[in-house]
């Protein structure tokens, strides 16, 4: 981007996410987890579902499989099972089970605390390894991009690109990394609860009234 929209990006985002501390003074992520490995694993269950949906389901799962040993023993069929319900059951059990695998087996058992050595376990990509550095380490690496995000970044004109990758490479010029984390639990919330995909009242929303523009984009 310009040096020109570079600074009005600044300063806009610095507003947006002013207005969203206000709106969500107190936010964490929604999954439900008691270990780092079950907050990967739930992750990646999150893929193409629903945070709630899948906290169904790691209610269950989670007794079931109460160690890693448990995963890398565990019957892929019956895996497959106790996770239908979030959708690519198939995809989701061969990397969660794999993943168990090599980190027993190269990691001795303890999920590690890097991007590349993360990116390397089956299934996760950046947005996953991202959110497992942050939450479960305090490390942060990056700014999580999910649907929300690229919506928010859309509507407010943050970037202009659609993919996710080079999305948050804008976003951390856009943003001081100690803001990062936090952010982007307050963009989910704001597109979650305040802001949803649909038509809604837009005359009540104190993000709009920063960038006025955004009234007409609620589906992008």
């Amino acid at each position: 981007m310009t040096a020109k929209k570079l600074a009005e990006r600044k300063a806009r985002i610095e507003k947006l996410n002013r207005a969203l501390k206000k709106l969500f003074p107190r936010v964490a992520i929604e999954l439900n987890y008691s270990s780092p490995w079950e907050l990967m694993v739930a992750v990646q269950l999150s893929a193409q579902s629903t945070d709630k949906g899948v906290n169904k389901i790691t209610e269950k799962l989670f007794k079931k499989y109460k160690t890693l040993d448990d995963y890398c023993a565990a019957d892929a069929r019956e895996f497959e099972q106790d996770i239908f319900a979030s959708g690519y059951y198939r995809n989701k059990t061969r990397n969660i089970l794999a993943a168990a695998k090599k980190v027993k087996e190269v990691y001795d058992g303890e999920l590690p605390r890097t991007m590349p050595e993360m990116l390397a376990l089956p299934g996760v990509a950046r947005k996953t390894a991202t959110v497992v550095l942050n939450e479960a380490f305090g490390i942060i690496a990056g700014i999580t991009v999910d649907t929300h995000a690229i919506r928010f970044v859309q509507r407010y004109d943050l970037s202009d690109f659609k993919d996710p990758i080079r999305i948050e490479r804008d976003l951390m010029q856009l943003l001081p990394k100690k803001e990062w984390g936090m952010f982007t639990h307050r963009i989910v919330h704001y597109g979650r609860y305040a802001a949803p995909a649909r038509a809604y009242d837009t005359a009540k929303d104190p993000l709009v009234k920063i960038y006025p523009p955004a009234a007409k984009r609620f589906r992008v």
